[in-house]
């Protein structure tokens, strides 16, 4: 790099006694670096002609690619030093699609409070993709429900328990019962999230009592499933923390108590930021069943 900002000093000044007195160097040892630089690439970079010191063609398509490297070096140079000092927390998070970030916002703003540098970088993903976000370091901590993989150093902490009931638009002729019997799902539609870790157990409650629905539809998006619940489109599962709208109802199914839990979860032996940590630790102290029974409704529409 040293070599690289003599070159980029006397492409600017066009003289080797200014550039070396600019980079605080002694000019015998600019012009040895320089030399060492065109050796390393190839071809002479300066014509140099007594007082006349000029770029070659070689040397001016050289320099903003040199220019760019050097700026990178300082850039990646200055990252370093904030990191270091702490005046840069990056923490990336990896959150699954079927818990709702709402449970989190409170939390996130804490710690803004806490590192004025916090730098989020926000990971959406199924549960099979959790596990391998982690263990490939695209993501410091993930939030999600049971993960399908099984990796002896992924970590986890239990952060709460909640019930998961259909849910359905309050016109549906399921709104207003107490409870729904599993015969009422034959002929019935169904809304299935994609990411759902519910599915397969709601599913397989049906078959054992010899329910078939009429059809399935697979949604991979929270908010189009709200949408499609809202408008009438059928049955969907719906945990106690996810965004709902006054437009939803919800209630259990006679004889199935399903539920899910939510974890923190993290890989054992890696270095963790002091964001990532302090989150850990956040999330962990947290009251969540009264957060879950404060949580506001949200309009489906707004979103």
């Amino acid at each position: 790099m040293h070599q690289v900002r003599y070159f980029l000093a006397v492409a600017r000044l066009l003289n080797f006694t200014r550039a070396a007195e600019e980079c605080n160097v002694a000019q015998p040892s600019l012009t040895r670096a320089i030399k060492q630089l065109e050796e390393e690439l190839g071809d002479d970079l300066f014509r140099r002609e007594r007082n006349l010191t000029h770029l070659t063609e070689f040397g001016r398509r050289m320099t903003p690619f040199l220019q760019q490297c050097y700026d990178s070096a300082a850039a990646a140079k200055s990252l370093a030093s904030s990191l270091r000092k702490g005046a840069v927390a990056p923490l990336a998070l990896a959150i699954s699609h079927s818990v709702s970030l709402s449970l989190l916002v409170s939390h996130l703003t804490e710690l803004s409070r806490a590192f004025e540098g916090l730098e989020l970088r926000l990971l959406r993903g199924a549960r099979d993709d959790i596990a391998g976000q982690l263990r490939k370091g695209e993501a410091d901590i993930a939030v999600a429900g049971p993960l399908l993989e099984s990796w002896d150093r992924l970590e986890s902490w239990p952060l709460f328990t909640e019930r998961v009931h259909v849910a359905v638009s309050t016109t549906h002729r399921f709104a207003g019962r107490n409870a729904i019997d599993p015969r009422d799902f034959a002929g019935e539609r169904l809304i299935v999230r994609t990411y759902c870790e519910a599915t397969e157990e709601f599913g397989d409650f049906l078959k054992s009592r010899h329910v078939c629905p009429k059809v399935s539809h697979e949604i991979a998006s929270e908010h189009d499933y709200l949408l499609l619940l809202e408008a009438g489109l059928g049955a969907g599962l719906m945990p106690e923390s996810a965004v709902r709208s006054n437009g939803l109802a919800c209630m259990p199914v006679r004889g199935l108590d399903l539920s899910r839990r939510i974890s923190v979860y993290a890989v054992a032996g890696r270095q963790r930021s002091a964001a990532a940590s302090t989150f850990m630790k956040l999330l962990r102290a947290a009251d969540w069943p009264t957060q879950i029974r404060k949580a506001p409704l949200s309009r489906v529409d707004a979103a």
